[in-house]
């Protein structure tokens, strides 16, 4: 059994990481919140210890790893907001723990190579969430992927529309310089399944660059993908306003890729893996952290290639 302690208890993604921690046979020691409304921790490990200041955390758990070795935390789950996650997993190497970080585990590139380097001085590793590469269906679709490299590109047309409320412009997921961004803060998992799949990114566009939706076009080795982000409810189909608050959809060659259902246990299977000495890393997010980090600064362009259908009607483009 692993000691694990946590960063960010108080963020909706948390629980996934509780549930995770105790449906894999571990312990949680501590957790850490500046929010103080984390009575979930109840449901699965009423005897952690809580703190509200980071500062505090830490020195539990250096007094532990210094004079309680059955008390030494094993790893460190990483749930804050985005711009905090590199040094949440600086905190965990130089503790001697390993991280467990959740999307998008850098907002910049070279973040990467910084902690690269400090992993490389070390015996601990940083371990990031990508767990559509654990969907069961995604899976059997990447090892065909793989069977197709090199042949004829696929055409994609990317959907990802997820409705938040006036609350989102006033958290740290609304600010551009915390976040990164709707490209970065819900486009991140949809980019890296983009490029496991299809290969490295070659050219890109923006077409639409807004707060709350962005869309544009990415060729990749195997695909050209055109795409649409957004949390604005009113991108929703008109025959699902009112039913639900969230779309998604990968069109390939016109044939829905369905992975619909299948998500609710994917965390515990990334714990799994990483636990039996598996696990995606530093490199493996890179392409992703790459693509997002060059949308963030790209300018609009006008189209030279493939336009998303929704881009074309908010842009009143026929």
């Amino acid at each position: 059994m692993f000691n694990f302690a946590l960063i960010g208890v108080g963020g909706y993604i948390a629980v996934r990481h509780l549930a995770a921690i105790k449906e894999t046979g571990n312990n949680l020691l501590a957790s850490v919140d500046v929010n103080d409304s984390v009575g979930v921790i109840d449901q699965y490990f009423p005897n952690a210890e809580f703190f509200l200041e980071i500062e505090r955390f830490e020195r539990f758990i250096e007094k532990n790893r210094r004079h309680e070795p059955k008390n030494k935390i094993d790893f460190i789950s990483i749930c804050s907001p985005n711009h905090l996650h590199d040094a949440h997993i600086r905190l965990a190497l130089r503790n001697n723990a390993n991280a467990i970080c959740e999307k998008p585990i850098v907002l910049n590139p070279w973040n990467l190579d910084l902690l690269k380097e400090l992993e490389s001085e070390g015996e601990k590793r940083v371990y990031t969430i990508l767990q559509l590469r654990h969907h069961p269906k995604l899976v059997k679709f990447h090892e065909q992927a793989l069977k197709n490299k090199g042949k004829q590109k696929k055409n994609i047309t990317l959907t990802y529309i997820t409705g938040r409320g006036k609350w989102y412009d006033f958290s740290w997921k609304g600010d551009f310089h915390k976040s990164g961004g709707i490209a970065t803060n819900i486009g991140i998992h949809f980019f890296d399944l983009m490029t496991w799949l299809y290969g490295k990114q070659q050219t890109s566009e923006v077409h639409i660059s807004q707060a709350n939706k962005m869309s544009g076009f990415l060729e990749l080795e195997d695909a050209y993908v055109s795409w649409f982000l957004s949390i604005d409810m009113n991108d929703i189909p008109d025959n699902m306003k009112g039913k639900k608050r969230t779309f998604r959809s990968i069109l390939i060659d016109d044939n829905e890729l369905e992975f619909s259902e299948g998500f609710t246990d994917l965390h515990t299977v990334v714990y799994q893996n990483i636990l039996e000495g598996h696990g995606f890393g530093l490199e493996d997010a890179r392409p992703s952290i790459q693509i997002v980090h060059q949308l963030r600064n790209q300018k609009v362009t006008d189209c030279k290639f493939i336009m998303h259908p929704l881009a074309k009607k908010i842009l009143n483009i026929k």
